[in-house]
Order: structure tokens, then C-alpha cells, then sequence
């Protein structure tokens, strides 16, 4: 499958690191938002070896018609920020180009223009798109609905120039419905990134804990959606969307 990328900083190099190193996907173009590095390849930046052209590109030099129509690709893969859906979004549609957005945060308006691109192509969204960080969302939000009365405490490591509390921390609260003041947050040296979510149950406690090691989990996490988005018809899905078959797939029953 080919995929073009945008956003090209710390996540999108360690995205286009992943995609170049797997056989069954092949990077045609990188779209960042500077001339810097301009129809440089992503591969020769990266000390990769591999036949993907994966030629970066700028967008203020760029026009996306003729890029899309010059170099076709099956999805689109934004890293980039939240105003670039209204550069690409149109056109990638137009085209049933699929759409595998992890932009953070996106405004109503942008969350609008999602729905709209939805009508006509394939599109998906997750602020975070690690697969064990929604992994946990789903499974935590299993463990709510069968005991709803649980305590449940959030805690949230990263390195210690972080500010702010986490996005993901915030999602998981959102999801098990609790305030954000169960919130945690640890700050300290260079962690990545850490998230545990506590569950008191009377004489005994159930810990869910995701730990990311490096950024290219974001890859592996873009990629699984894209093997499980390739015969899914249009819409907007997001992760829950695709985890919910693997959780309720008939299993023989591991007790009998």
C-alpha cells in the first residue's frame, strides 16, 4: 500500500522510519510545512536503505492536486497540525484517498470538516494512535461498565520539560467519565511517556500500564490502522472502531 505523509518533525521522521522498514507499505512522498529539506528522500535524511521514493516536499511550494495526481498514494498519514486537513482533505477525498489523521487536538471546525471528508472517503482520527494506548482505553473502559462503582486513579509520567497534563491522560478520564482532578502527573528526566490507569476494588487493585519506549510506536499504531481500514467502506472511525472485532471475536472458552 502507499502512503503519503505529512509533518515531518520528531513523530513523522520516527513514522517515515517504520513505513520505510515494512515490505508490505511503501512511502511515496513526505509534505512538510518548510522549504528545508525540499525533494531531499526521507530515506537518505534517515540512513534507511530501501526503494521507496519517499521524496519530501513542501507545502508552500507544493500544489496537493498535482502531487496527489503525480505521485498517488492509498492513504494519507497526517502528523502534522490541525490547519493542514484544509490543505489536503478535499482533494484526498475527491480522490478516495484513505485518511489516518493523529493530529492531537482539532478544533470544532475541524472535527466538522472530518465529518464532511468522511461522506466520501474512508477517514480516521485518534489524538493518540499508539495501538497500547487504546488498547488500555478500551480495556479500562470494559473494566468501568462491569464494576461502575470502582475507585479509579490516573497517573501520567513524562520528561521534564512537559507541560501541561497529558492529552491521553485526559482522554482516559473523559472515557472512564472521572474528573480530571484524579489526574496524576509525574515529571521527571527524559521519560517518554507513561500511563497507568488504578483500579480500587475492596482487597484488591487492577493496574492497566502503557509505557511507550520510543516514537515509533506512533508508526507501528499508523500502520495497524491502515491494515484494518483497507476494506472498510466510508465513514469516520476511530480506534474503538477497530479494536472492538479483536476483543469480541468467538474464542473458545479458555475455562471449559
Amino acid at each position: 500500500m502507499k502512503i503519503g505523509l505529512l509533518g515531518f518533525g520528531k513523530a513523522g521522521k520516527a513514522v517515515a522510519n517504520v513505513i520505510l522498514q515494512h515490505k508490505d507499505f511503501s512511502l511515496e512522498w513526505v509534505l512538510k510545512k518548510t522549504d528545508m529539506l525540499n525533494k531531499l528522500s526521507a530515506k537518505d535524511i534517515l540512513g534507511i536503505s530501501a526503494s521507496d521514493d519517499a521524496l519530501i516536499y513542501s507545502q508552500s511550494s507544493t500544489d496537493i492536486e498535482t502531487l496527489l495526481e503525480d505521485h498517488p498514494v492509498d492513504f494519507v498519514i497526517d502528523f502534522s497540525n490541525e490547519e493542514s486537513i484544509h490543505l489536503y482533505g478535499k482533494v484526498a477525498a475527491r480522490k478516495k484517498i484513505k485518511i489516518i489523521s493523529a493530529i492531537s487536538h482539532y478544533g470544532e471546525n475541524e472535527i466538522k470538516v472530518l465529518k464532511e471528508l468522511a461522506t466520501d472517503t474512508v477517514v480516521f482520527w485518534s489524538p493518540n494512535i499508539t495501538l497500547g494506548v487504546n488498547y488500555l482505553l478500551f480495556a479500562a473502559s470494559l473494566l468501568k461498565n462491569i464494576a461502575p462503582g470502582v475507585d479509579i486513579e490516573v497517573v501520567e509520567e513524562h520528561f521534564k520539560a512537559k507541560s501541561g497534563v497529558s492529552g491521553t491522560a485526559v482522554k482516559i478520564a473523559e472515557t472512564l467519565d472521572i474528573e480530571t482532578e484524579s489526574i496524576n502527573s509525574v515529571r521527571a528526566g527524559g521519560i517518554v511517556g507513561k500511563h497507568e490507569v488504578i483500579f480500587g476494588f475492596p482487597y484488591q487493585t487492577v493496574r492497566l500500564v502503557h509505557e511507550s519506549i520510543s516514537r515509533e510506536a506512533f508508526g507501528s499504531g499508523a500502520l495497524f490502522v491502515a491494515e484494518n481500514l483497507k476494506s472498510k467502506l466510508k465513514g469516520l472511525y476511530n480506534f474503538e472502531d477497530i479494536l472492538r472485532p479483536y476483543f469480541f471475536a468467538q474464542t473458545p472458552d479458555m475455562l471449559s
